[in-house]
């Protein structure tokens, strides 16, 4: 009898040993999983930079730049004939102080680039207030166009002297759909989003 419980023991001990050894090799699964799934919103957060906010003799004008808005998959998918769509809003609005701030210009523009693979070039179509398709073999000049914006905002008209003013970017990228036969390639397209926060530059007139 002694054995036998002896025996039984050791079973339930071996048991324990294997469903711990056991468990730990799941834990480490699904650390590793979560860590391939998470890893590429480690990347660097896309930012505007380089703002500039001038007048012409009629407008108003601004330029800025987005920085870390493109990733190896998504370059990988440009090349395999994927458009990529890059949509910026952008806002005027007159300071008011004892009432809401007044909206004077609302514009979203679309930055679209998309890999002709029988000519080999880049095209980059620019839709907004003005319209126009440029093309290159260089995907890296056709990168940085995709990622510089400069437009009118509003007519000077529009503006006071001496009011205050604040005007509202962000960039985001718009959603990817895939065609079927990309699937197996492109499987986690969602972590291709970005989204910058919104920026605010306020100026005087």
């Amino acid at each position: 009898m002694p054995l036998l419980v002896m025996a039984n023991w050791s079973r339930i001990n071996l048991m324990k040993v294997f469903k711990r050894h056991y468990f730990s090799k799941i834990s480490i699964l699904l650390v590793v999983l979560i860590v391939f799934l998470v890893s590429p919103l480690w990347a660097k957060k896309a930012v505007i930079k380089n703002i500039v906010v001038t007048t012409s003799q009629k407008y108003l004008l601004v330029y800025f730049t987005v920085d870390n808005c493109f990733t190896k998959e998504m370059e990988k998918a440009i090349l395999n004939g994927l458009p990529i769509t890059f949509t910026y809003k952008i806002i005027l609005e007159e300071k008011r102080a004892f009432f809401p701030d007044k909206t004077l210009a609302s514009l979203t523009l679309y930055h679209t680039l998309k890999y002709d693979q029988l000519k080999n070039v880049f095209i980059i179509t620019r839709q907004g207030k003005t319209n126009d398709h440029l093309t290159s073999k260089d995907l890296i000049w056709a990168k940085k166009i995709m990622a510089e914006v400069e437009v009118p905002v509003a007519a000077l008209a529009k503006l006071k002297k001496g009011h205050k003013y604040i005007l509202r970017l962000k960039a985001e990228l718009s959603k990817v759909r895939l065609p079927f036969y990309l699937h197996y390639i492109f499987f986690f397209t969602s972590l291709w989003d970005f989204e910058t926060d919104w920026y605010a530059v306020e100026f005087v007139y």
